[in-house]
């Protein structure tokens, strides 16, 4: 999936009075697979998204549903509003005829037949339930609903691919799975509300539930495809496979066995699809992306840039370590490092490459400060809510370690930025071309609905109600901005929420299926015995070969489903070693989070070359390189408990500062760069085997590492001299 914005125009990038630089960083990237509706369709649409984001707000805070039940719309809401926005195959033009392939419409429109009657079956099952039926008869669910859903979901899946539309034009097929996906939610609502909910997984449960959860599965995965891309979807036909094929594989691979029935039956549960993921994004998530809506439609993520070029703009290679501030702030309230990369790059990219930047080095530069974002407190993206309750560890305890590490973090890749502009001669923007910062300061109170929420989650309130209270004061603090939010632009912001939560939202639900697959075939714990076995030989090994698997399930996954996978993969294993569950856990959620910027499939680099130019490929090398050093982070925090605060005061300030100077001259080593002038190999190598020294957090090897690093300070100290007199 590619993200298209409006583009900003940098030829005239200044006002009169106070040279602001972004304008507009707040608009939502649109895909270009989204259509974009006119007139009534529009109205409709709209209404649909508000009454959608409206609907979270009331159940999260005044009237709670039974979590299944809750759970299920959730999805299914996310589903018909996916339907309806974004397209199976390309759009086409007035110019070209306005459709092709016109058969697919009378297929569609044969198939919405069978649809409605499976949704008045369900109405008659309802019904049966209502007038005390203990089970629905097997030949009405299996032929007169289980059958038609499947058949119907099926074809139209397949002619939503061939159907093509103009951008503005809904689409048949489109329109036959937004009923089919009302069809699942309506069986499994009342399936779940009756006794029947207590047999799902046994050779009992009613066959309909099987079939329902098949074409929920199905509706899942093909949205999936259409909003981030297939990379997810092959992973979980992949795990699918898996349930079938796992008895007939060797070693420690294969398993028992599952019938189609038992496991349909049970992956449309708290087992997998309404699991952990679902009961986040339903949750935390849909309230955190509604708080980054109204942020947004309040104009906070222009403060945020034009902030940070006050601030950072006049040093050398200013507009990349804009970027590095830019991106931290909106990575945090942004759910994907994509749409990050988008939002903030399309500004900071082009002035990348206007103070000497090449095409790849400012997509690069980008890519990895966005990345970063999604480990930046507070809110980190969403990862760390659904870390929470698989966890069980307070959110506000995760919040805290992740202090340290996205420190380091912002370090590293500010010490690239910083080495690489030295080492280039690159300029820093002049005084005329940046923001005025005391005129910025004025506008501070705009950081007040983020200090609400911080506040809130330290003196004991819930998440829900901290996130709520956030919300509330983004809009009324936006009274006193030159962005007032009125009803209208309220309005627009519970609109623009749930256009940003489809994603994330179907995303979770399809790494629910493979979290379902993991727990129910028991892969996870076999992984675990493996990994066990590794560490018998050595247990950096083991962390290694978890860092690699960690990078592989995350390739090409937004970090929320990345990290939900990872950590039911990997994670059992790490604690199984005698990690601590937060440190094992935010090992493998660093690296799920680096998985976007690194090769060969790296979707924040591949997003911000489409921005820069660049060859998407080269783009994910540098960015890879550029943030090399905090792929080391993780291995600190592991051999070092301080840096997730798991210490006294005094370890972990000394922690954070030898953490910091192992950062410094690590990238100093990568980069070739220290002590204001190129390193050759030698000094290089020195380098980064000091800064692996520092790794371990104890006495005598940062001492050591610091030995080596002045020695290398030393040797640069005495060629820069002698150059300079040459």
């Amino acid at each position: 999936m590619t993200l298209e914005q409006k583009p900003k125009d940098f030829s005239d990038v200044e006002e009169s009075t106070d040279h602001v630089l972004a304008h507009d960083v707040d608009e939502e990237p649109i895909e270009n697979n989204r259509r974009l509706f006119e007139g009534n369709l529009l109205k409709f649409v709209t209404l649909l998204a508000i009454g959608y984001s409206s609907f979270h707000l009331y159940a999260l805070n005044i009237a709670p549903l039974e979590t299944w039940s809750f759970r299920i719309v959730h999805i299914a809401g996310a589903l018909i509003l996916g339907f309806i926005l974004f397209a199976g195959a390309r759009f086409v033009s007035a110019e070209e005829g306005g459709a092709r392939h016109r058969w697919t419409t009378w297929v569609s429109a044969v198939a919405m037949l069978p649809a409605l009657y499976v949704c008045y079956q369900v109405f008659t099952f309802s019904q049966m339930v209502q007038d005390g039926a203990l089970r629905i008869p097997v030949n009405l669910e299996t032929w007169h609903f289980g059958w038609p859903l499947l058949a119907v979901t099926g074809v139209t899946i397949v002619m939503s691919w061939f159907h093509q539309r103009e951008r503005s034009r809904f689409s048949l097929p489109d329109l036959v799975l937004v009923v089919c996906s009302i069809a699942v939610a309506a069986y499994f609502l009342v399936a779940y509300n009756t006794s029947m909910r207590m047999a799902t997984g046994t050779s009992f449960a009613p066959i309909g539930i099987s079939f329902a959860a098949v074409a929920g599965v199905a509706l899942i995965m093909e949205l999936t495809r259409r909003m981030a891309g297939l990379a997810l979807v092959i992973i979980g036909l992949v795990f699918l496979v898996y349930v079938f094929a796992g008895p007939y594989l060797p070693g420690f691979l294969g398993y028992p066995g599952l019938s189609v029935q038992r496991f349909f039956s049970q992956v449309y549960t708290d087992a997998g699809i309404l699991g952990p993921t679902t009961a986040v994004s339903s949750t935390y998530i849909i309230l955190f992306i509604i708080f980054a809506a109204f942020l947004q439609a309040s104009k906070v993520g222009d403060y945020f840039v034009n902030f940070a070029f006050s601030i950072a703009g006049r040093s050398r290679g200013g507009p990349a370590k804009v970027s590095i501030f830019a991106s931290g702030l909106m990575g945090m309230i942004n759910g994907t490092s994509a749409g990050n990369v988008v939002s903030t790059g399309s500004l900071t990219i082009p002035l990348m490459k206007k103070v000497g930047y090449s095409k790849k080095s400012a997509g690069a530069v980008e890519a990895a400060a966005s990345t970063g974002g999604q480990i930046m407190p507070p809110i980190m993206g969403a990862g760390a809510f659904i870390m929470a309750e698989i966890t069980g560890i307070p959110y506000t305890e995760i919040a805290i370690a992740a202090i340290i590490p996205a420190i380091l973090y912002f370090a590293s890749v500010y010490f690239m930025v910083d080495f690489e502009a030295a080492k280039t001669g690159m300029r820093g923007m002049r005084e005329d071309e940046l923001p005025k910062l005391r005129k910025l300061i004025k506008q501070c109170y705009l950081f007040v609905p983020i200090i609400i929420l911080i506040v809130a989650l330290f003196m004991g309130y819930s998440v829900i109600r901290a996130g709520t209270l956030a919300t509330v004061s983004a809009a009324v603090v936006s009274w006193f901005s030159p962005n007032k939010m009125g009803i209208g632009l309220i309005l627009k912001a519970l609109e623009m929420a749930s256009y940003m939560a489809i994603q994330i939202i179907v995303v979770c639900a399809a790494a629910g299926v493979i979290v379902g697959v993991i727990s129910l075939t028991g892969v996870g714990a076999r992984f675990s015995v493996l990994l066990l076995d590794v560490a018998a030989t050595s247990q950096l090994l083991a962390l290694i070969f978890a860092m690699f698997i960690s990078i592989l399930l995350g390739m090409g996954m937004p970090t929320t489903a990345a990290y939900a996978v990872a950590a039911s993969v990997v994670a059992p294993g790490l604690v199984q070693l005698g990690i601590e569950p937060l440190t094992a856990h935010f090992f493998v959620f660093y690296f799920a989070v680096v998985s976007a910027i690194t090769p060969p499939v790296a979707l924040a680099s591949y997003a911000a070359a489409g921005i820069s130019g660049a060859n998407a490929m080269e783009t994910s090398v540098a960015s890879f390189r550029i943030g090399i050093a905090a792929f080391i982070v993780p291995f600190m925090f592991f051999y070092n408990g301080a840096l997730l605060m798991n210490a006294e005061w005094f370890e972990i300030v000394r922690s954070l500062i030898t953490a910091l100077f192992g950062v410094y001259i690590l990238s100093g080593g990568v980069l070739g760069w220290f002590a204001e002038v190129s390193a050759p190999w030698v000094i290089r190598i020195v380098l980064i085997t000091a800064a692996l020294l520092m790794i371990e957090g104890g006495w005598l090897t940062d001492l050591t590492g610091i030995g080596m690093a002045v020695a290398a300070y030393i040797i640069q100290r005495q060629r820069r001299e002698r150059s300079a007199i040459a």
